[in-house]
């Protein structure tokens, strides 16, 4: 329906309620949403919207607490945001309701609660593939995003006691990618930690360490270390979810790792 409306000329934004659930629509979103305009030869637009709320931090267990960002990086055509803020999230939405193509728009539950300063402007909108960084260093460079954005300030806070400066970048847009503003920082830093919340295998992480390896190897003083949640489904009890995934300590003991080797 929302992309028969988009072909029609119509921006519908689909709400998911679980980005859980896209899965249940693989088929339409990949298949169909992410390769129409493509098929037409660029003559159809695709402006059409699919956000949802992801993420632990509620207890909602193994079927809706997933990150399932990565999976729609893989086909081309489709564009993905993940805000990590209320003013992000305001900019990033906005932007993409603009758009003529499909993007995949992921909301953490765990931030819906928070509150920031969101400028009074109907018009305030956040470019795509222009990563932020969140709070500037000298020593390593985190990059993490959605809720994971908070976590790796904080212990930012905790490295800056211990002697460490890390500069925290938030890619905003997973697609399209600013590979520029990540190799910029490791080129400064010369160390790399990447944490999400999705599965560290096979998860964004490996593709942005693929990257930076690939493309500013010589600055490198130390391998790249990836954090994700561990290879298990997303447990009910919050004692087992906390030790499913990456914690402010797991990511203060990579950045030490990176920098004291």
């Amino acid at each position: 329906a929302g992309l028969g409306a988009a072909c029609t000329g119509m921006r519908p934004i689909v709400e998911l309620m679980y980005m859980d659930f896209s899965l249940v629509a693989a088929d339409q979103l990949i298949n169909q949403v992410a390769k129409t305009r493509y098929i037409f030869g660029g003559r159809a637009k695709i402006p059409l919207v699919i956000r949802g709320q992801e993420g632990i931090g509620r207890g909602n267990a193994a079927t809706h607490s997933q990150s399932v960002e990565t999976i729609f990086m893989h086909f081309p055509g489709l564009k993905v945001a993940c805000p990590s803020t209320g003013r992000d999230a305001a900019g990033l939405l906005r932007t993409a309701i603009r758009d003529d193509n499909p993007v995949m728009f992921f909301e953490h539950k765990a931030l819906y609660s928070s509150k920031c300063d969101v400028p009074d402007d109907p018009e305030f909108m956040l470019p795509f593939g222009k990563a932020d960084i969140k709070r500037a260093g000298t020593d390593v460079t985190i990059v993490a995003n959605l809720l994971y954005v908070s976590r790796a300030l904080e212990a930012a806070e905790e490295l800056q006691k211990q002697g460490v400066s890390a500069e925290v970048i938030d890619p905003m847009t997973l697609v399209p990618f600013d590979k520029e503003t990540v190799i910029n920082s490791v080129k400064k830093t010369g160390r790399l930690v990447v944490v999400h919340e999705a599965h560290r295998t096979a998860g964004w992480g490996a593709e942005v360490a693929a990257m930076v390896t690939e493309e500013a190897f010589r600055y490198l003083d130390a391998a790249p270390v990836r954090l994700g949640t561990k290879a298990c489904p997303l447990p009910f009890n919050v004692e087992l979810e906390n030790a499913a995934t990456p914690q402010i300590a797991d990511i203060v003991a990579a950045a030490r790792s990176v920098c004291y080797r």
